[in-house]
């Protein structure tokens, strides 16, 4: 009984990093890396107002700045890439694909996560 007063609460639980969102040629800081969208090098995601088998992807380059080095890498929605201690991924992007117009590279926004290490 004499215990009872000197349980630990568990540590809180931690979600996601929030998401950071960037346009093309903007440089926002997700969570420790800079990051500059640079251009769309695909959207094959299939449109809002259509049927698919597929439901496509988007690609895009992106140049990094970790404090004095800069590399240009390639992002693809929902696949997490390396960087410094942790890993780096394009998670959304709007505005939806519709088959009745063509996205302007200006009016993209792009919903990026950095997940770092220690």
């Amino acid at each position: 009984m004499a215990l009872a007063g000197c349980a630990v609460p568990p540590p809180p639980q931690q979600g996601p990093a929030p998401l950071i969102h960037a346009r093309i040629g903007r440089t926002v800081m997700v969570d420790g890396p800079k990051v500059t969208p640079l251009a769309v090098l695909e959207d094959s995601r299939c449109p809002m107002n259509a049927r698919c088998v597929w439901a496509g992807r988007v690609r895009i380059s992106a140049r990094i700045d970790l404090g004095a080095r800069s590399e240009t890498r390639e992002l693809t929605q929902g696949e997490p890439i390396r960087v410094a201690d942790g890993t780096l991924e394009l998670v959304e992007v709007q505005p939806d694909r519709r088959t009745d117009t063509t996205i302007a590279p200006r009016d993209y926004r792009f919903g990026l996560r950095f997940m770092g290490g220690v």
